[in-house]
């Protein structure tokens, strides 16, 4: 009887462990859902907001901008082609918060708006055996904010303020490289460096944001350099950061940077902390990715 009483009791037990563990992948399930279609729900707008963009790329377009810059522009093709109004892609690569972690797998998708300038990014990667971390980068109108979550529940990073608004605008001009054509609108004013450089500025609202981007003889944009704000010790730091292309590929004929990474130049040292690939990218979208 005694034996039997201890059974029952063991069978209780494992009985309660599983409905836990039901429970927790509920709602880890409920939370991760939740958070794409809220981040679908902020595409969704942010390509709905989207003005169109007119015209056909010509040669008098290139005509007043610094050598370095026309032959960037030529070599990807620009020319006789419709501008750009919206875009949507796919990444994938991995990434890592400090120097000392392991590289994590990272999937990733993007929406980006020209006029006016906005960007909404996801990206999710598995953080252990079950815990997978999803973060929703964005800025839209004129604002920056960073939203990570644990499980699609717990947040472990949720960042707005001036220093976002700023990095995030700098983050748009980098990933204009995906989609040059926006080089050409009226926002932008180059400045030449010399035969292989140039400086680029972007101007959204009361906010500019400006970078270095340096090119091959051949035309090809190897690396963007501008600064930016991110934690270092509990407190906001603006240092250099830089995205050096490692591989160029071809979407909707255009050539454009598929591969490369983001690092941090630092007085401490350099610190990359994130590698990506595109996998897919597409002009002039209505929708978002189903």
């Amino acid at each position: 009887m005694m034996r039997s009483r201890m059974w029952q009791v063991a069978l209780a037990g494992v009985g309660a462990v599983i409905l836990l563990a039901v429970a927790a992948i509920a709602a880890t399930a409920i939370g991760s859902s939740r958070f794409r279609d809220a981040f679908g729900d902020s595409a969704a707008e942010v390509l709905s907001n989207s003005l169109p963009v007119p015209g056909v790329v010509t040669e008098a377009d290139l005509a007043d901008l610094p050598q370095p810059v026309q032959r960037y522009l030529r070599y990807t093709g620009v020319v006789g082609l419709q501008r750009t109004s919206t875009v949507r892609l796919k990444q994938t690569g991995a990434l890592r918060q400090t120097q000392e972690d392991s590289w994590k797998d990272i999937e990733a998708v993007e929406y980006f708006s020209v006029d006016p300038a906005a960007f909404v990014w996801m990206g999710e990667m598995a953080a252990g055996p079950f815990s997978i971390v999803a973060a929703r980068d964005s800025y839209v109108e004129g604002r920056g904010h960073m939203l990570i979550k644990m499980l699609g529940i717990r947040t472990i990073g949720d960042v707005r303020g001036d220093e976002m608004d700023y990095s995030s605008l700098v983050r748009y001009l980098n990933e204009m490289m995906w989609f040059p054509t926006a080089f050409l609108e009226d926002n932008i004013r180059w400045e030449a460096i010399d035969h292989s450089a140039a400086r680029v500025t972007i101007t959204n609202g009361d906010l500019s944001a400006s970078a270095v981007m340096r090119f091959d003889e051949e035309g090809a944009l190897t690396t963007f350099t501008g600064e930016r704000y991110h934690e270092v010790g509990g407190e906001y730091v603006k240092d250099t950061w830089e995205t050096p292309m490692t591989r160029y590929g071809e979407f909707n004929g255009l050539r454009l940077p598929v591969e490369g990474e983001a690092v941090w130049r630092m007085s401490s040292g350099d610190f990359s902390y994130i590698r990506l690939e595109i996998t897919a990218l597409e002009y002039n979208v209505t929708g978002v990715y189903s």
